[in-house]
């Protein structure tokens, strides 16, 4: 069992604060913005046992950054991410367990298991990206 340290405390905190996704890099400057002399490794050990344990969502973004994000819940869940303002909103999985079991199960695979992030545009910046092509 890891031991609650300061950093990790700091990290978890910082993490809180954000509402979408961050990279580590994103929040080791923002620790370091409010004086902080936490180092980079540490921010990325630290978000790894946050995710690890179920306390932080991750992913990869479009362009293969890992992201983190504070996990409002502990039940396995998928994402709709906007892909300008990173708006996260978790998704229930009923119809993709039921469609990631399907495909498996028809290929001669058990035991599957998945990650299922949609990336996209929400509706607001949907609305401001017509109004600009107008």
């Amino acid at each position: 069992m890891k031991r609650n340290t300061w950093q990790r405390e700091a990290v978890r905190g910082a993490l809180d604060a954000n509402d979408g996704f961050v990279s580590a890099q994103a929040l080791h400057s923002a620790l370091h913005a409010t004086g902080s002399p936490i180092g980079l490794a540490t921010v990325y050990r630290a978000l790894a046992d946050l995710a690890t344990k179920g306390d932080a969502d991750s992913l990869q973004s479009p362009e293969g950054e890992s992201l983190y994000r504070a996990c409002s819940t502990s039940k396995h869940h998928h994402h709709l991410i906007c892909r300008n303002c990173g708006l996260t909103i978790e998704i229930e999985p009923h119809a993709v367990e039921q469609w990631a079991n399907d495909v498996a199960a028809a290929n001669g695979f058990t035991q599957a298991e998945h990650v299922v992030d949609v990336f996209g545009l929400c509706a607001a910046c949907s609305a401001l990206a017509a109004a600009s092509a107008s």
